[in-house]
């Protein structure tokens, strides 16, 4: 391999790649990880990183420049990366605020937790699964603290593995035609799941798809936050094409309530909100200060959808169904709108809504925008 050593530069970091893994498209996760602890640390006075899966180091150090961080633990697995890492972290580590280890993350965070050493923000951003991570993750978060989790293991949460979600999330996921927000919300049930079995709860800031990654932001809460409202079951009629929210006292019990058709399960996961709006609009202003225009775009969008059903409504899907053409997003939103709906974009999906009308009504609307 042919180590790259030419100067990259990505906000108001300037770090080599070398030989480790480094992908460009990915910087807008690094860019909303950078704001939500810019504003952590502005609420709290101080901030602690735990960067757990370093890789070149430009979270690492991007946490330091641009959001502040008082100390850093970057930590890799791997010992080759070392050289890279010492270079890139030289003026951190020279100032005694970046710690540089490599070991497994799993032995990482079991030293937190015996050392009672908790940090505000752990970024955890590996290949594959997350779960693997998640219940020892939550030993090393401080209380109130901020827990960043990466997956990419799309094919098993957005139901095409149906058998390999239950090994990994102990629960079913199926297809259907908003499933790559239901990888979200797998993950997110997951944590929440894994945070009660220790008498602790999560609250989501913000839950973010990009590309081919899945990547969420959880506040880990002192007391337990399940309940049967944020935690159980999606069901989608293959019929209908509409999509209905099952608890877990319904089971057994679950049918479409437009045709009596059995609905496909797919959970449990998390039903709740999928951002912390407020939070996320402190986000926006923080982007626009500076001067980062696609992320105030991307975060205007991401605070729209928080509190809307977890789920949403592609156009084709809606055209398929109703054998139209469908009308401009835009339109189609105004309209439900203007019947008392709520409905607004997804940034999961450029071409689709989400709304609290159901998909007939949504049909019924887009037909009458096209007459």
């Amino acid at each position: 391999m042919i180590q790259d050593s030419t100067w990259q530069t990505e906000g108001k970091a300037q770090f080599k790649v070398g030989n480790t893994f480094y992908r460009s498209a990915s910087q807008v996760v690094r860019d909303l990880g950078v704001l939500a602890a810019t504003i952590y640390r502005q609420d709290t006075g101080s901030l602690r990183v735990l960067d757990a899966m370093a890789g070149c180091g430009v979270r690492s150090l991007r946490y330091w420049l641009e959001s502040g961080a008082d100390s850093i633990w970057a930590n890799e697995g791997n010992p080759e990366n070392s050289p890279i890492l010492r270079e890139n972290l030289a003026q951190a580590i020279a100032q005694g605020t970046c710690h540089l280890t490599h070991l497994d993350a799993n032995r990482v965070f079991f030293d937190c937790y015996n050392q009672r050493n908790y940090y505000d923000v752990v970024d955890l951003d590996c290949f594959g699964s997350a779960v693997p991570y998640l219940s020892t993750s939550l030993w090393a978060t401080k209380i109130n603290g901020l827990l960043y989790i990466t997956s990419t293991d799309g094919r098993t949460a957005t139901g095409h593995l149906p058998e390999k979600s239950v090994r990994v999330y102990g629960a079913c996921a199926r297809t259907h035609p908003a499933a790559q927000e239901q990888a979200l919300r797998l993950l997110i049930g997951s944590t929440l799941q894994q945070a009660a079995t220790k008498g602790l709860g999560i609250q989501p800031v913000f839950a973010l798809f990009a590309g081919q990654t899945y990547r969420v932001m959880l506040r880990l809460l002192p007391a337990e936050s399940l309940t049967l409202e944020n935690y159980g079951f999606l069901g989608h009629c293959h019929h209908c094409g509409d999509y209905q929210t099952v608890t877990w006292r319904q089971l057994g019990r679950v049918a479409c309530p437009h045709d009596g058709e059995p609905l496909t399960l797919s959970g449990p996961m998390w039903l709740g909100p999928l951002h912390d709006r407020p939070f996320l609009l402190r986000m926006q202003s923080l982007a626009a200060k500076n001067h980062w225009l696609k992320r105030v775009q991307l975060l205007e969008i991401m605070a729209e959808e928080a509190e809307l059903p977890p789920y949403f409504y592609p156009l084709g899907e809606i055209g398929r169904r109703g054998q139209m053409d469908t009308p401009k997003r835009s339109r189609l939103m105004e309209a439900l709108q203007q019947r008392g709906y709520r409905a607004t974009r997804t940034h999961v999906n450029p071409e689709a809504i989400k709304t609290d009308a159901n998909l007939l009504t949504c049909i019924n609307v887009a037909r009458d925008c096209q007459g």
